[in-house]
């Protein structure tokens, strides 16, 4: 097929574009949403961060839930507005192929096809799972590495629906090996806005604006105990204080960062750092333009507008995927997970996956978030296996980019199931093809 539409279809965001080409053509999220301004809900024509348009207690309505899809009306609403008004595809001479969650229900899988065939009408389907597309990608980037010529890996994505740990051997995902933890970007923003509806303003509506928050403030912590002390100091000696602004809608319709290089002062602290060390970096690197700050500071004070501090929150939201323990949480932490993923398989593949962990998913863009999963994984390793991981150039583009090799390689051909094989076998039949 020549023309191919490769859909990655997450709970938060869909990429979606023409197969081989490097960056998807559309980046939006997977929602409808309705500001305080509008009587109905919107479709998005571009991420949140970069609207115009005031979404201050904006609802929101989404049809994937905890990874599966729950409304497949709302979905279908959404993909004829992709590819209608942005990515103009004729879907009946177009195949399609579309990312699905591991372990979807078969009601699930019978929706997701009756979605294509019957009410879009696409010539056909590939169905494909993210950690093989993740594997094909990373092979093709790094073609004399460990994870080309061993063929295996462990693709640890943290998305927004979940996160799991899932091993891959010559680009098919091992079933039996994938460990899953029931938290992700969407569980990280809700703790957020319950942490600060507690201490400061109440947010519990303000999704899409605590997502922003989330994203521009919050980092790992390498020593948690010692990062608590430091958020109980007072004044200057507290390293993790910042404030964010919130819009008033008139001359601020996006929240933000009331001092930009403040929030960045953590990144002084090293792995093992006094408190006497840290508060000494921090004093040299104050001293550079304090009366410029001061005087910016005042200035965005006169305009008044609503406002809340951070500390501890800053690192305990990303502590979850961690230590889900700590907040009363039945699930593993992540370097858990993955050496119970790494345990499922035969004992000769071990030290590879160890050498050969890939990260992926939006949350694995917190600051230090590599540095602190090493830091948990190697007492759970044996002393005489290699731990390696390595970060996606994009960990939100990776995926696609992985079913864009795919869609434009010769096996796909193979793979594929036409409209007509469907309509004569059924949904049940033809999804065999995929799970080879």
């Amino acid at each position: 097929m020549s023309n191919v539409v490769v859909l990655d279809n997450g709970g938060g965001f869909i990429k979606a574009g023409q197969g081989g080409e490097r960056n998807p053509a559309v980046v939006i999220p997977n929602c409808l949403f309705r500001p305080l301004t509008s009587k109905k809900f919107l479709h998005p024509t571009t991420t949140f961060s970069s609207s115009p348009d005031d979404l201050t207690s904006a609802a929101i309505r989404r049809p994937i839930d905890r990874g599966y899809l729950i409304n497949p009306d709302l979905q279908r609403d959404i993909w004829s507005h992709l590819f209608t008004s942005l990515l103009h595809v004729t879907p009946s001479s177009s195949s399609l192929l579309l990312t699905e969650p591991l372990f979807s229900l078969p009601s699930i899988q019978r929706s997701t096809d009756e979605l294509v065939f019957e009410d879009f009408g696409f010539s056909s389907l590939v169905v494909a799972d993210s950690p093989s597309l993740v594997h094909l990608y990373e092979t093709s980037c790094r073609p004399c590495g460990l994870v080309s010529e061993a063929q295996c890996s462990l693709v640890v994505d943290c998305g927004f629906s979940f996160t799991q740990a899932a091993p891959v051997f010559q680009n098919i995902t091992l079933n039996y090996g994938v460990k899953r933890i029931d938290l992700g970007g969407k569980a990280l923003t809700n703790y957020l806005k319950e942490l600060v509806s507690y201490r400061a303003i109440n947010v519990m509506d303000e999704t899409l604006l605590m997502d922003d928050v989330k994203e521009k403030l919050c980092f790992v912590s390498l020593d948690v105990e010692r990062d608590l002390q430091f958020a109980r100091k007072h004044g200057k000696d507290n390293l993790f204080r910042c404030t964010y602004v919130l819009p008033d809608g008139v001359t601020h319709t996006k929240g933000y960062v009331k001092d930009p290089e403040a929030a960045k002062r953590h990144l002084a602290l090293t792995d093992g750092a006094s408190s006497s060390e840290a508060i000494e970096t921090k004093n040299e690197t104050d001293q550079l333009g304090v009366m410029d700050k001061t005087a910016e500071r005042k200035r965005v004070d006169l305009t008044k507008n609503v406002e809340f501090d951070l500390t501890n929150e800053r690192f305990l939201v990303p502590e979850m995927i961690f230590q889900p323990a700590d907040l009363g949480m039945n699930e593993a932490g992540l370097a858990e997970c993955i050496v119970r993923a790494v345990n499922a398989c035969h004992p000769y593949l071990h030290p590879v996956l160890y050498q050969s962990i890939i990260l992926t998913g939006g949350s694995t863009l917190f600051p230090r978030f590599v540095e602190r999963l090493e830091k948990d994984l190697r007492p759970l390793v044996p002393d005489d296996y290699q731990v390696n991981i390595t970060t996606q150039e994009d960990p939100i583009l990776g995926v696609w980019r992985g079913g864009s090799l795919l869609a434009s390689s010769p096996d796909y051909e193979l793979m594929r199931v036409t409209k007509a094989e469907y309509e004569e076998l059924g949904s049940a039949r033809c999804r065999r093809r995929f799970f080879r």
